[in-house]
């Protein structure tokens, strides 16, 4: 997604929500719960499904509710970002930079035991 994109959708989502009158309802608290509650809805979609269905879900009848929720999963995030004035390329392009330091790929290349919370 380029940061002309992103752009664009945080303008929309501005405008949906001021022709609704909904921006006094659009509080960095209100937002987060909001997208925490979509995060769920699409964890719920992969609930108890095996790794071999989770990897297929988007070839059944479930890829529909899949793309659902990840939509509704960005657009709170870009509701939230905005509201809070924070530039989601600029900031993902930073924290990329610092796991980049952080995970040299010639020490954690095919490891998951790599602990993130370390660096």
């Amino acid at each position: 997604m380029s940061d002309d994109t992103i752009t664009e959708l945080r303008t929309q989502l501005r405008a949906f929500a001021g022709e609704r009158d909904w921006e006094q309802f659009h509080t960095p608290k209100n937002l987060a719960m909001a997208l925490a509650g979509e995060v769920g809805e699409l964890l719920e979609v992969f609930q108890w499904l095996t790794p071999e269905q989770a990897a297929a879900v988007m070839d059944g009848e479930r890829a529909a509710d899949v793309e659902d929720e990840l939509a509704d999963v960005l657009i709170y995030l870009v509701r939230l970002a905005d509201v809070l004035e924070v530039d989601l390329a600029e900031v993902s392009r930073r924290k990329l930079g610092r796991n980049e330091h952080r995970f040299p790929s010639d020490e954690v290349h095919g490891r998951a035991d790599v602990d993130p919370r370390e660096g």
